[in-house]
């Protein structure tokens, strides 16, 4: 294949829907994986890419995701999410265990799945979307923010141990950008959803990808290892100013 090869995991809407048309128009050719293939079917034809269903909680998937993928120079490990928002006092065990599974879990099985492709390409990139709950806690968001925190460490402890390799890593830590995870962590409640993003002006999926594509489209030898972007509104997880 002419062009490099890019995967974007969740890659079915927000952040990595709109990563795989960034990539597309950046000229990789790009390998969109996500559990609802109907939607990543019709976005790989509008982009010339390759849909392949993925759910990076299923080890048998994510094997055969990585059978189907011969070669690679970037991964984009972006799928991920939040269920719940309850003090630890309350937490669901279950909800806390699918935010492991997706967010750290699926990062190790996808991240190990590709890497002897990535490096076998002399030039290989990983980039991990966390969040700035990678960073910091916040109140009623320990699941999330722990999930978030092992994620960072497994990426941030692969840049030590890959160091020599031909492989670059970047960490991108969004702060609050209106996708579809809102309602996710809210059971499917879009007023909740809404609220949340009230009386700012959010980040899109688009200014993320914007900055993953800066990262990619470096030289080589410039590895820029994390980039932390939020709304001008928002200062931290838990502070922001809100208009009205």
């Amino acid at each position: 294949m002419d062009r490099p090869v890019a995967v974007v995991t969740g890659a079915s809407s927000g952040i990595g829907a709109a990563t795989a048309r960034r990539l597309a128009d950046e000229g990789f050719a790009v390998v969109l994986g996500a559990r609802r293939l109907h939607r990543i079917t019709e976005l790989a034809a509008a982009i010339g890419g390759t849909a392949i269903r993925l759910d990076v909680t299923d080890p048998e998937s994510v094997e055969a995701f990585a059978a189907a993928v011969p070669e690679a120079r970037l991964l984009v490990n972006n799928a991920g999410g939040a269920k719940g928002l309850e003090p630890v006092a309350e937490a669901n065990e279950d909800d806390w265990r699918w935010m492991y599974e997706v967010n750290v879990l699926g990062t190790l099985r996808v991240t190990q799945a590709l890497l002897p492709a990535l490096l076998a390409s002399g030039d290989g990139h990983i980039i991990t979307v966390t969040s700035i709950a990678a960073l910091e806690p916040y109140d009623n968001g320990a699941g999330y923010t722990g999930a978030k925190h092992a994620q960072a460490m497994l990426h941030r402890t692969l840049r030590g141990e890959l160091l020599g390799q031909p492989i670059r890593l970047t960490e991108v830590a969004p702060g609050m950008v209106e996708t579809e995870f809102s309602l996710v962590r809210f059971g499917g409640d879009a007023e909740k959803a809404g609220n949340v993003y009230r009386g700012l002006t959010p980040l899109t999926g688009d200014d993320v990808a914007d900055a993953i594509a800066y990262a990619a489209t470096r030289p080589s030898h410039v590895n820029i290892d994390q980039i932390v972007l939020k709304p001008r509104a928002q200062a931290s997880a838990s502070r922001a100013h809100r208009e009205g």
